[in-house]
């Protein structure tokens, strides 16, 4: 009877063990999923993400031109104006700068940050972006107006790509974001 108690309690300890290790196991993938997901997305360009790249690493200037449109939204809220830049047309390894314009319409200083995607989701692996203000918080005094430059360019390899050959449009939008102070 004794050696069956010790027997049960060993597989109680074992049983406790394995939960605790579930939940634990759980726990961490919880913290752990956002940075996943993100460069789980950096890497496929999954939902539109883009690259990030120091500069274009093109031997030559793609034969497709494509229109690229802007877009630029605030939370509903933010006090602040956002505009995009005109449409322009753009070939593969082409490098291109434009600017978006801020303009905090409110009397207090706000700090924002922009979150980005391209359109169509596909076209997101070969949109690489050089230098971009979303990169970083913006903080805007009250009345001050700013010019945000974008560079970026179109990947060589999107001319190539039978699932992207056929796109003839890209948007790259912006949504800004207001941080808590």
């Amino acid at each position: 009877m004794m050696e069956m108690d010790q027997n049960l309690m060993r597989r109680n300890r074992r049983v406790f063990m394995w939960i605790m290790l579930l939940v634990f196991g759980m726990a961490g993938l919880a913290f752990a999923s956002v940075p996943l997901y993100q460069l789980f997305c950096q890497v496929t360009g999954y939902g539109g993400t883009t690259k990030i790249s120091s500069a274009p690493s093109v031997q030559a200037v793609g034969t497709i031109t494509r229109e690229v449109r802007f877009d630029a939204n605030v939370q509903p809220g933010m006090k602040w104006r956002f505009e995009a830049p005109a449409p322009i047309a753009l070939r593969a390894g082409e490098q291109i700068k434009v600017h978006y314009t801020a303009s905090n319409l409110s009397d207090e200083t706000i700090t924002g940050q922009a979150h980005f995607n391209v359109t169509p989701f596909k076209v997101g692996s070969y949109f690489a972006k050089i230098e971009c203000f979303c990169f970083q918080e913006q903080t805007l005094k009250p009345g001050e107006v700013v010019e945000m430059p974008v560079i970026f360019f179109l990947d060589e390899a999107m001319d190539s790509d039978l699932n992207t050959r056929e796109v003839a449009e890209i948007t790259l939008s912006y949504t800004f974001f207001p941080l808590s102070s």
